[in-house]
């Protein structure tokens, strides 16, 4: 990270000002994973904007920004997310947890749909739907696609993330027209959670080294751009264009696996050059290798830098740097 760069704190602080200081009035946002690793991200840096952020919960309420809901009963009450300037659907249980058994990948699809389907039936009942809905998605949508440069207009691939995904944004589409829809399609979001965990305890072991070939492409995304990028698409700031439909929420400088397990290995002071081959990947992680380490997405984040979004972190060993910084 350079420099001239502030901290991860004073970053999202001064950001926070400035965008507070644009709008006109706080925003009542909902938000459905608020606990997890994104969702903690957000709702700080909207709580710092001044922003109302309502957490949705599934355990009994413990705070009075919580309200109790059941997805996979489907019971939300359509008056929490009446009136909101916008809902964040971020829920669905994590891809990172192995073995990809049938039952797990049934978990995958299911936990999804579920978590949408419940929001936006509410938001159907709803007296006044919510300006926005903003649904995590992946970019899994792409499946393995070499070296293509893969923007919100590139097609669809193949595979089981890919079949995920095109349901997972179907089920957030029924929404009422009144409702403007965006897709989060996030790649690996550097940050405490998912497969960073892991990938810095192979560093820190001395292991890091070529994933297959290492020339395969992937998608990153810092965690503070991550969330800076979702507070971007719940857009009610003056004067800009509201972003609907897919929406890549992935670094503007891609990188490829070697540069990203360089850099992390460099950054721990640790050495590079211990192979995974990927016959052994494929043996010990079946087919969510290939999903997951071993293929290729070179993903551009096209609308949101058309619409005026600037990256804190712009390159991968931006992002590592600030990882290992916040979680030092």
């Amino acid at each position: 990270m350079r420099a001239d760069r502030p901290g991860v704190c004073a970053a999202c602080k001064a950001e926070a000002v400035e965008q507070k200081n644009d709008r006109h009035t706080p925003r009542r946002v909902v938000i459905a994973g608020a606990s997890g690793t994104v969702g903690a991200a957000l709702v700080r840096r909207l709580r710092a904007s001044g922003d109302d952020v309502v957490r949705l919960v599934r355990r009994p309420v413990r705070a009075r920004d919580e309200v109790r809901w059941d997805p996979v009963g489907g019971v939300l009450d359509p008056a929490t997310v009446s009136g909101a300037d916008a809902v964040v659907s971020l829920s669905g249980a994590p891809t990172s947890r192995l073995p990809w058994t049938p039952g797990y990948k049934r978990v995958i699809l299911e936990s999804r749909l579920d978590v949408t389907r419940t929001i936006v039936d509410a938001i159907r009942a709803a007296d006044r739907p919510p300006a926005a809905l903003i649904s995590a998605s992946a970019v899994g949508f792409y499946g393995d696609r070499g070296n293509e440069d893969l923007t919100e207009r590139s097609p669809r691939g193949t595979g089981f993330l890919s079949a995920v995904v095109k349901a997972w944004e179907e089920e957030a589409a029924r929404a009422p027209d009144v409702t403007r829809v965006a897709f989060a399609r996030t790649g690996l979001v550097v940050g405490p959670g998912g497969a960073m965990p892991p990938l810095r305890l192979i560093a820190r072991a001395g292991l890091a080294g070529p994933i297959g070939t290492s020339r395969q492409w992937w998608p990153w995304i810092s965690l503070r751009d991550e969330a800076a990028a979702i507070d971007h698409l719940i857009g009610s700031e003056p004067g800009r264009r509201a972003l609907s439909g897919p929406v890549n929420l992935a670094g503007p400088t891609p990188a490829t696996a070697a540069e990203f397990m360089r850099s992390l290995a460099r950054r721990m002071h640790r050495p590079y050059g211990m192979p995974a081959p990927a016959l052994a990947l494929r043996l010990a992680l079946g087919d969510a290798a290939d999903e997951l380490v071993l293929g290729s997405q070179r993903v551009l984040p096209v609308a949101l830098l058309e619409d005026g979004f600037r990256f804190t972190d712009e390159t991968v060993d931006e992002a590592i740097g600030a990882y290992l910084q916040q979680t030092a």
